[in-house]
This record gives structure tokens, sequence and C-alpha cells, in this order.
């Protein structure tokens, strides 16, 4: 009867064990909220927004100003706002692609180029390319190891007057190439220089 008596009793002290083990971790759960405001780390990522609209305000830095704008069909335009080099040999284009039209439109299809392997990733900017006339080369937008192109992707439709940040990722020309001409599909070709 003793060992009975024992077990039961064993069995209570590791079952109120086990519920104080669960609410003390629950509290720590919930210590993080009761820390003051100021403690907490501030993000840097983010615009600041208006609670009471849920409109974002202006980020404190201006749009850098286009090196180049290409002028595409139906009002599209992609104006180029910077091209970097970077130590791992490959340039990096940046800019915003913009609907100057006064109606949504879808983006062209043709800017993701005609190739097969990126064809399958679907609309992209996969078809620009960078001509060095100098070197007398053509630089084609990199691919990762599935085919997908290193640019923006997932690019459907641009409402009337609507942007899109984008960016093009290519082999670095020579480091004496200062000038290059980006081409991409549906839009007229235009000289960048390279910083």
């Amino acid at each position: 009867m003793r060992v009975r008596h024992a077990t039961k009793a064993g069995r209570g002290v590791a079952a109120a064990a086990m519920a104080a083990g669960l609410i003390l971790g629950l509290a720590g759960c919930g210590g993080e909220a009761q820390q003051p405001q100021q403690d907490k780390p501030k993000a840097t990522t983010a615009a600041p927004r208006d609670t009471a609209s849920g409109n974002t305000q202006p980020q404190s830095e201006e749009p850098a100003e286009p090196i180049a704008v290409l002028k595409g069909q139906d009002g599209f335009e992609l104006a180029v706002t910077a091209a970097e080099r970077d130590a791992g040999g490959f340039l990096t284009v940046k800019g915003s692609l913009k609907n100057t039209s006064e109606k949504g439109r879808a983006i062209p299809a043709g800017t993701r180029g005609d190739e097969t392997e990126v064809l399958k990733h679907g609309n992209s900017l996969g078809g620009a390319t960078l001509v060095d006339t100098q070197g007398k080369k053509r630089y084609y937008v990199l691919r990762d190891t599935d085919g997908r192109p290193l640019t923006t992707t997932g690019l459907d439709i641009l409402g009337a007057g609507e942007s899109a940040a984008v960016f093009m990722q290519f082999p670095a020309p020579p480091p004496g190439t200062t000038e290059v001409s980006l081409q991409l599909p549906t839009f007229d070709p235009a000289t960048i220089k390279l910083s």
C-alpha cells in the first residue's frame, strides 16, 4: 500500500513541477511587453506612418536624379538612377519603371526577352543587355543556377502614374569602360555612365 501512495504522491509532485514550469515559461514570454518603449531599438527600414489616415510620409532622402531615361511603348518609362560596380565583378543598374499613361497597363512581355530559361520564371527585365561599343561586347542580365534572371521579377500591371523600383545585374565591363548603352526590349536604348 505504501508503494501505491508513494507513486501517486510522486505523480502529483511531477504534475505540480510541470505546471509551475509552464507558468514560468508563459510569464517569460510576456515579459517583453512590459518593457518601456524607449528601451526597444528603433526600426530604420520603414517610412513613418500617419496612424490616423494610414498614409506613409515621404522619406527624408530625395530620389536620385536619373542618369538616363528609356522611353518604351504604351507610355512606359525606365528612369535609371544608378549604375554601380561592386568588388565582386558585377554591375548593378537601379531605377524606376513608370507608367506615364492615363490608364493601367501590363508591363510589356517582351521586356523579359526570349530565352527559354528566363521565360520559365515569369515577367521580369531579363531581356536587358548592356552594349560596350568601345570593347565591342554585349553583356546579358546574369542568371542564377536555376536560370532565374538577377533582375526585378513578378512585374505585372502598373496603374496610371504608378512606378516600381527595379534593378538589373550584369557582369561588369572592364574598368576602362565608362559608358555603355542600356537596351531593353520594347524600349529605346540609352547611354549610361558607370560609377
